[in-house]
């Protein structure tokens, strides 16, 4: 297996195919790679604040526990508040895009959806304003629930936000005129993913359901629920796909790229079937598998061994 390393995802990404690599935005040549350092950026271009629609935001910043890829926020200003999807994994980052949303607007942020429950997500959560109620799904809240009445918590430990509304299926907010449906599309990267979805603009920003040419990381997953939970995105045909990890590039790669990232989580699930059925022990599955050309994705190395491992689990009926 390629190890994912800067030379294979520059070669992946001359190669011309529908899942490889360079797309070209008039002029500019767009490097399809979750790490920054590849796109010729550095750690200084980040925080950036990119506008999809009037009012309506996102907010890359490099994640921390995996240096070279970020972590997304998508804002929407109203008159009547702010709502965010999505946190960042530290007080600091998270203070930094607490600042951003003032630059932009002097509302409050009444909202935080927690779209995933892991910790490059949620942990700088107490960094927030007092203003904001956090929303969360029901398996995501029981998550938190836990980890506060931990016997085993150090009394130093930052404290863990736990979100005081549930959301299991849909919910519908008007807030400042503009509506936003917080949705559950079915288990994906955790057992609660959450989407907020916007009808006016057609943005739907996917949390960890989806990231951008970072190779799936499913070691809580759900492989074939995550399928399905992606096919139910598409069906919306909604003019933006937000990731949770990778560059917030263009609407029309973006999609493309949502469209890769099935057929990456695809493709590891069918070399994960052939392997067990081939009763492959799990501990030999990634240097077997035959992953091209996904295995040149960001972090591919890191992930490859969690994600069949993952399938092995499922088809073994492990996953409840």
């Amino acid at each position: 297996m390629r190890d994912g390393s800067a030379a294979c995802l520059v070669a992946a990404a001359l190669a011309a195919s529908s899942v490889g690599g360079l797309a070209t935005r008039g002029a500019q040549a767009v490097v399809r790679t979750a790490d920054f350092n590849v796109r010729g950026l550095k750690a200084s271009d980040f925080p950036r604040v990119k506008q999809l629609a009037d009012h309506i935001y996102t907010f890359e910043q490099i994640d921390p526990t995996k240096r070279t890829v970020t972590v997304n926020n998508l804002i929407v200003v109203t008159p009547d508040g702010v709502l965010v999807a999505e946190g960042q994994g530290t007080v600091e980052n998270t203070r930094a895009l607490v600042a951003a949303i003032a630059k932009l607007t002097p509302q409050p942020i009444k909202y935080v959806v927690v779209g995933s429950e892991h910790g490059d997500h949620t942990g700088g959560n107490p960094a927030f304003p007092a203003t904001a109620t956090f929303i969360a799904s029901p398996y995501s809240k029981a998550t938190f629930e836990r980890q506060a009445a931990s016997p085993g918590r150090r009394a130093s430990a930052r404290p863990v936000v736990v979100p005081s509304e549930t959301v299991s299926d849909r919910r519908v907010l008007m807030l400042g005129g503009t509506e936003i449906d917080i949705l559950m599309l079915g288990r994906a990267h955790t057992g609660g993913d959450l989407e907020v979805y916007l009808p006016r603009e057609k943005i739907l920003f996917m949390s960890e359901v989806f990231s951008n040419r970072i190779f799936p990381s499913m070691a809580n997953g759900y492989p074939s629920e995550w399928v399905e939970t992606l096919k139910k995105a598409e069906a919306m045909d909604a003019a933006w796909y937000v990731p949770a990890h990778g560059f917030v590039d263009s609407a029309p790669i973006l999609k493309e790229e949502e469209r890769n990232f099935r057929l990456a989580l695809e493709r590891i699930i069918a070399e994960g079937r052939r392997l067990h059925d081939a009763k492959t022990p799990v501990e030999s599955a990634s240097a077997s598998a035959v992953l091209e050309p996904y295995d040149a994705w960001t972090r591919a190395g890191n992930n490859a061994f969690g994600a069949l491992q993952r399938v092995y689990m499922e088809l073994d009926g492990q996953l409840k």
